[in-house]
């Protein structure tokens, strides 16, 4: 490589993903995996192209795995970016709802007492 080439920019390299985020974002929202994102508005202009994205595939719930996947960013990037889109009251963040660990006992015995007459 010549001296010459070290330093020009090559149109078929990635954007590193802190020119994305924008560096660290806010720390505020605790996203999961699961967490449910829609759109509160629509995309505007001369805004990000990744939050413009996230707007205008989140009008139905869509999870973050696959706000994820739809973008092709890893979960960290994207946890960033809708962070960002919270706080500005853009998008809503629904948390999933917590399983219950033990069902409640009437339940299944009622389950099992249905099992017993089939």
């Amino acid at each position: 490589m010549t001296l010459e080439n070290q330093g020009s920019w090559d149109e078929g390299n990635p954007v590193p993903l802190f020119v994305i985020t924008g560096g660290p974002g806010p720390t505020a929202e605790n996203f999961d995996l699961v967490t449910l994102i829609a759109s509160r508005s629509d995309p505007e202009a001369g805004m990000q192209p990744e939050q413009a994205a996230i707007l205008s595939i989140c009008h139905y719930p869509l999870s973050v795995a696959e706000v994820s996947a739809h973008l092709s960013l890893p979960f960290s990037v994207v946890t960033v970016l809708l962070s960002k889109l919270v706080e500005d009251e853009r998008v809503e963040a629904t948390a999933p709802v917590p399983v219950t660990a033990v069902p409640e006992l009437g339940l299944l015995e009622a389950v099992i007492h249905g099992l017993r007459k089939l």
